[in-house]
């Protein structure tokens, strides 16, 4: 996606700060890290937030990956970016480094023990090329976690595995684990 295409898709600044303010409001009385612990995280994990938006789960998957580990935010929006920078910065996490893209992540095969992919599915203007990225940087034992207010169960379930890249391993109380199919 060129330049230009990124920022014909990117939500307005004030559209952006009401939904952070919203997601904040949210994070209050449903914290982030009550969702995330579900998922497993360990200490030195390699984390990618695949659409990060404003940062939410940040700064507690940078917590729990400790000094040795790292989470990538990645969103399309320059204005989810610089506001993940902020909350590290706030917060000094060291940890957490920012990607501002569609799609591509920029990561080596097989470098991440974890992707977030939380809230953003149902947003994806390119789903099968975003899946395909997914499955490329997960290690082989890594998990896709997922969860979208968005979507039913069975679209889920049949858009995550319908190209054959990943399966599921669990059903949480918040989210779905999603593990790489053997090739």
């Amino acid at each position: 996606m060129t330049g230009e295409e990124m920022i014909d898709k990117q939500m307005s600044s004030s559209s952006f700060r009401a939904m952070a303010f919203t997601f904040k409001i949210r994070d209050f009385f449903r914290p982030r890290r009550d969702v995330v612990k579900e998922v497993g995280i360990r200490e030195g994990f390699s984390v990618l937030d695949f659409g990060c938006g404003p940062g939410g789960y940040v700064k507690a998957v940078a917590e729990l990956v400790g000094k040795s580990g790292k989470i990538y935010a990645l969103d399309v929006n320059p204005l989810a970016v610089q506001t993940v920078r902020k909350i590290a910065a706030e917060n000094g996490l060291t940890n957490v480094e920012t990607i501002l893209s569609d799609c591509k992540t920029g990561l080596s095969d097989e470098s991440i023990d974890l992707v977030l992919l939380y809230d953003t599915f149902h947003d994806l203007t390119n789903v099968d090329g975003v899946l395909e990225e997914l499955y490329r940087v997960l290690r082989p034992e890594g998990v896709l976690s997922f969860s979208d207010h968005h979507m039913k169960e069975d679209g889920i379930l049949s858009r995550v595995t319908s190209k054959g890249l990943f399966r599921l391993l669990k059903k949480g109380e918040k989210t779905y684990s999603f593990v790489k199919e053997e090739p």
